[in-house]
């Protein structure tokens, strides 16, 4: 039973490696501006959730490249985390 929540638990920080990864490229090289001009713009802009969602695309190809490996519990760590993403960038609508 240890071994399943192991494999789970690396599929989840996978995810938030990838995500904070995406997040980064996204502003590094779409933004006209520089990295820490950019960051202050999501602040004074609110824009957490349009951020947030645009980061975690490359969740998507981790998670087909766990399926087709057959290393289902970490593509469930993946999954668990891109739904919680989701769920933030819902409340970060809202707020």
């Amino acid at each position: 039973m240890g071994t399943l929540k192991k494999e789970i638990l690396i599929g989840v920080l996978i995810s938030i490696f990838a995500t904070a990864a995406g997040a980064f490229l996204y502003i590094e090289y779409f933004s006209k501006v520089s990295f820490l001009e950019t960051l202050q713009l999501i602040k004074e802009g609110n824009l957490y959730g349009k951020i947030l969602s645009i980061a975690a695309i490359p969740n998507l190809f981790i998670f087909f490249v766990f399926i087709r490996k057959k290393q289902d519990y970490r593509a469930r760590g993946v999954l668990l985390m891109t739904i919680l993403i989701a769920l933030t960038t819902f409340i970060l609508k809202f707020i």
